[in-house]
């Protein structure tokens, strides 16, 4: 007479608690890596909206150093006079309106130079004179409209007008 093996394949409950606990421990990590990971790439379109202050700060710069007097200046606004690539006489004008910077080409809107996330919070232009020539320093501050935190970047410079020595 032999002894039949009643054993039948299976997993036994300690084998299958390990492995639900296994797959509970990889889904966490991969769920904490996956929310991380959605943090840096928020955080790191944050950084890159407010870095486009720079580009701000760079075409003003452009058009004040090519220009060749200054038509009016205040606090919050700028008029330059200029010439364009034919050398027709024109102005050029940035104006804070609100939370943008307006860029006007001969008293005509042409758009903001901000994105609509970008919040323009201070922008400041201050005439520099001296006896050989003339200067803008100008100060802008920029945040998201996006970002929870307020953070506020800012950016000057300081323009020497090309007509002016």
């Amino acid at each position: 007479m032999k002894i039949k093996n009643t054993k039948e394949g299976g997993y036994t409950i300690i084998e299958l608690l390990f492995y639900i606990s296994l797959f509970i421990v990889s889904s966490i990590l991969v769920i904490n890596s996956m929310v991380v990971m959605s943090r840096s790439f928020r955080e790191t379109a944050l950084q890159v909206e407010l870095l486009q202050g720079g580009s701000i700060m760079e075409r003003m710069s452009r058009e004040i150093r090519q220009s060749l007097a200054i038509n009016t200046i205040t606090a919050s606004s700028l008029k330059l006079n200029t010439k364009d690539g034919s050398g027709v006489s024109k102005t050029v004008e940035f104006v804070l309106s609100g939370s943008n910077v307006r860029l006007l080409d001969n008293n005509v809107f042409i758009g903001n130079l901000n994105t609509p996330n970008m919040v323009v919070t201070t922008l400041s232009f201050t005439q520099i004179n001296s006896t050989v020539s003339k200067a803008i320093k100008i100060d802008l501050s920029v945040r998201s409209g996006n970002d929870n935190l307020n953070r506020i970047f800012n950016f000057y410079d300081t323009i020497v007008l090309r007509g002016s020595y």
